[in-house]
């Protein structure tokens, strides 16, 4: 018997899409590109689609990434408070970035992070894919702390794990998610570019003042 070429297998998996799959990948796609235009917008589109693949890495027996998703739910209440939330000047939050510490402390964490959840995966669930699993889900949650303080250096984490991911969820048999992860990818090229763009612009009206 000969073996699937790439094309075959591709086209199986994507006929094999689910309804659900797509209501996630579109309101996925939603949040980031409200994400890229600094848009509050992110957070509800995100909370739609994180609970729904809640329910599907679980059937994927993507565990880490069934657990991130859950986190983001978290994470996007906490980021729609604050990015709604005003100081005393009246001023909600605006974009800055990470300093060397701040840098230090995200990397720190993302490393434990990820030791930790492939301990977890190897050791007490069937995941066949416990590294990267673990890999993409220690990158995520820094990237989704990040996102929710409006430090431009999500982005970056963003893109990596987007990287991983693309390969990840098409051995998965998520194709339609693994072509979500691309355009994940491009916005998350197109939303540090605009994100800089505006820390460029705040930096010469605060000279200018």
């Amino acid at each position: 018997m000969e073996e699937a070429s790439f094309f075959e297998i591709f086209l199986q998996n994507l006929l094999n899409t689910s309804l659900l799959e797509i209501v996630a990948v579109t309101f996925g796609m939603a949040s980031v590109w409200f994400a890229k235009k600094e848009n509050i917008l992110v957070y509800p589109t995100g909370i739609v689609s994180v609970l729904i693949y809640v329910y599907i890495c679980f059937f994927a027996k993507l565990y880490a990434d069934m657990g991130i998703n859950f986190f983001y739910f978290l994470m996007s209440v906490y980021g729609w408070y604050m990015w709604t939330r005003k100081d005393l000047q009246r001023k909600v939050l605006e974009i800055t970035r990470s300093n060397w510490l701040e840098h230090f402390f995200n990397m720190a964490a993302g490393v434990l992070m990820f030791f930790i959840l492939s301990y977890v995966l190897k050791k007490y669930t069937d995941s066949d894919v416990p590294y990267w699993d673990s890999l993409t889900t220690a990158i995520f949650i820094v990237a989704m702390w990040l996102m929710a303080r409006k430090k431009i250096d999500n982005w970056t984490a963003w893109i990596a794990g987007n990287i991983i991911s693309i390969p990840l969820y098409f051995y998965k048999g998520l194709v339609f998610t693994s072509f979500q992860y691309i355009v994940f990818l491009i916005l998350a090229i197109l939303g540090y570019i605009e994100w800089d763009k505006k820390l460029k612009e705040r930096a010469r009206e605060l000279e200018s003042q």
